[in-house]
């Protein structure tokens, strides 16, 4: 790990344009700084590397190990995994999250499944395959060591959920039945219904909560993590703010990790649920964590449409409805208005199964969002207008309800019919469903090595809220995979390099990086407290996510980013000297709360269209206009662009600088996808 250079540059688009930067389209907005590489992940045969690893991280004793802690910043599938393992390990662990339960935290609105490579159908799976479709689905932007060792350990982990009862879906004869996703051709999908995150997070829960009654955890509820505490290089703590009594609270330990999820409400309307955040990990970034791919977003296809302005949540529709609903839109204008039931086959256009027959509607989520992106932008769309444009497709299951029967739908989809009719007053056994691409999970996050350690020492980062596996595009069912692998098998087996330095020197309350992490958080709050503004923080929200889903969401441009990055400096500017907070620092205050978390939002956002306007190429979920084929799929540039970028946060009102991890491939040959 190269260190980090000071920066003093402004943030000054018009400087001097250097020979290196001339090709640039974000020359002017960052700084380059050194490259930056994995000196964890071994070298040597591809499926020897993770053995190779784990035998050579140095052991804690288990003496030692009572005397080491560890806080864990989230609890959901990442975290809470992680949690349990640790303490079962016999480190100390504190768990905290901004939820009244663990149980409530956001991979519980998982629907689909998981994926392992265990090949019960016999249809040709394999560790290498999964691997292979990860890779190959990422669009070639992820690491070959991670992207293998997390398909190794898929296997291990559905043998971990159902040793703790998690109540897997099976085939008659009572064997653990299987489904496919997109981006595969092979059914490697492990599910519980439409209910599979729920299911595994219970399983996770319940494993934390033993811990817990064993007192080798202990849990914080409602607390928020708002500052990290580095000591002479380390980190060694947070400072959280109980969300019941408003008291500011310092907890210190001998590692962190953040378990604490994506950043995907930074567009306001996404999957997420409402309280989903960036901002253990931008208060990480400050600190000097970098910042890997912000710009890599994925829009998840299925998704409920849109109807109005008045929203401020969207409701994923799982993407294992693709396995037998079929996706299609009038062939002409003129039937859009229609009832769908009426519009005979030969009117209609099923056109993933045209575009793509290989794969059909199963292909992956950033290639199905954008081709019912354009389907809609040529006036094709269904549904009702929201701003004058019907923004939708259909999702129909009458074939498959001939051909299986309605009792078998019900069997594995029933849940999510059921959610569908609620929210929308429409029966999908009888009308085709509408759906259309939303914002679900994000791709980017803190930079870590093999270790899943962070550019801080001390701090780990796993599950959404690292980058480490997907790449560009993440495959469905690939997100809990994830989780459950950095949290049960990872983490524990190379945080424990990192602990085998301990015991660590006791931290001072009243040294100096914790009295200043602790006042510049009073601060903060002190400034929300007294702006004194007139409006509401959630309208900057709304209008904050309004520019990114315009200019930094499925498709972007030059110029339509360019236009973000002002929009998004003039707007945050205003909600400085603008934004309302209601209520007092004391007690509960949910104005507070958001205030917080989309001042960090304002930030990122700028930081997502300032990496998109430097990727000037298509990739996965990154499609800039200006790279594509002539039958517009998305046209990489690995000449110039195979590598990581890893932000480096520049101060305050500085340049953010760029750090490069180049992308070598090995085992796999990088060429441009073919879904055909």
């Amino acid at each position: 790990m190269t260190d980090m250079p000071d920066t003093t540059n402004t943030f000054d688009a018009s400087h001097t344009i250097s020979h290196e930067e001339e090709y640039d389209d974000a020359a002017g907005y960052y700084v380059q700084g050194d490259p930056v590489r994995d000196t964890k992940a071994p070298g040597g045969p591809l499926d020897e590397r993770w053995n190779t690893r784990q035998f050579e991280a140095r052991i804690a004793n288990p003496a030692n190990r009572r005397r080491l802690s560890v806080i864990v910043v989230g609890t959901g599938l990442a975290g809470a995994s992680a949690a349990a393992t640790l303490g079962e390990a016999g480190y100390v662990v504190k768990a905290f999250c901004y939820q009244d339960s663990p149980r409530r935290a956001h991979s519980i609105a998982a629907q689909g499944g998981i994926n392992a490579a265990k090949n019960y159908k016999g249809d040709g799976d394999s560790v290498y395959r999964l691997f292979y479709d990860t890779i190959k689905g990422g669009d070639y932007r992820s690491r070959e060591s991670n992207v293998y060792r997390l398909a190794q350990v898929s296997t291990s982990i559905i043998d971990q959920c159902v040793a703790q009862g998690v109540p897997f879906a099976r085939e008659y004869g009572g064997l653990l039945d299987n489904r496919s996703f997109g981006g595969v051709q092979v059914s490697r999908t492990f599910y519980a219904r439409g209910q599979t995150g729920q299911q595994l997070l219970i399983g996770a829960y319940q494993a934390l909560e033993r811990q817990v009654a064993a007192g080798t955890v202990r849990c914080y509820t409602r607390h928020e993590m708002v500052e990290l505490i580095v000591v002479d290089g380390r980190a060694r703590g947070i400072i959280v703010r109980d969300l019941v009594t408003g008291e500011i609270e310092t907890y210190f330990a001998d590692v962190v990790v953040l378990a604490s999820g994506g950043y995907g409400n930074v567009f306001y309307l996404s999957t997420n649920a409402m309280g989903c955040n960036v901002t253990a990990t931008w208060r990480a970034h400050r600190k000097g964590a970098l910042m890997a791919n912000p710009c890599y977003t994925q829009i998840h296809p299925t998704c409920i449409p849109v109807s109005g302005a008045h929203q401020s949540k969207l409701t994923l529709m799982s993407e294992s409805l693709r396995n037998d609903g079929r996706i299609w839109v009038p062939k002409s204008d003129a039937d859009c208005t229609k009832d769908p039931r009426e519009i005979p086959e030969e009117d209609r256009d099923y056109y993933l199964e045209r575009i793509y027959p290989a794969f059909g509607n199963l292909v992956p989520r950033d290639i199905a969002s954008r081709q019912a992106k354009n389907v809609c932008d040529e006036g094709r769309g269904v549904g009702p207008e929201v701003e004058g444009v019907r923004r939708g497709v259909y999702l129909d299951f009458a074939e498959a309800i001939d051909r299986l029967g309605r009792p078998a739908i019900e069997a594995k989809y029933g849940n999510l019919f059921d959610m569908y009719a609620r929210i929308t007053g429409e029966d999908p056994y009888e009308v085709p469903m509408r759906i259309y691409p939303a914002v679900h999970y994000v791709m980017g996050g803190l930079w870590v090595d093999y270790d899943l350690q962070s550019t801080i020492p001390g701090l780990f980062v796993t599950g959404e809220a690292n980058f480490s596996d997907h790449g560009a595009n993440r495959l469905g069912a690939s997100a809990l995979m994830q989780g459950l692998a950095d949290g049960y098998f990872v983490l524990p087996n190379t945080i424990r390099d990192y602990l085998a330095e301990g015991p660590f020197d006791k931290i001072a309350e009243d040294d100096p990086a914790v009295v200043e992490a602790q006042q510049s958080v009073k601060d903060r709050i002190a400034r929300f407290m007294s702006t004194g503004g007139t409006r509401s923080v959630d309208s900057y929200h709304r209008e904050l996510g309004n520019i990114m889903w315009e200019y930094c969401g499925m498709e972007r441009t030059e110029e339509g980013l360019r236009k973000a990055i002002d929009l998004i400096r003039g707007l945050r500017d205003d909600f400085w000297r603008n934004v309302r907070v209601l209520g007092s620092a004391e007690g509960m205050n949910q104005s507070l709360e958001k205030a917080g978390r989309v001042a960090d939002f304002f930030e990122l956002g700028e930081l997502m269209c300032i990496d998109a306007l430097n990727r000037r190429e298509s990739c996965g979920g990154h499609f800039r206009t200006e790279s594509q084929t002539e039958d517009g799929e998305a046209l990489r540039h690995d000449d110039q662009y195979a590598y990581v970028a890893a932000w480096e946060w520049g101060g305050d009102d500085e340049r953010p600088i760029l750090h490069k991890e180049a992308l070598d491939y090995e085992f796999t040959e990088m060429k441009q996808r073919s879904y055909k």
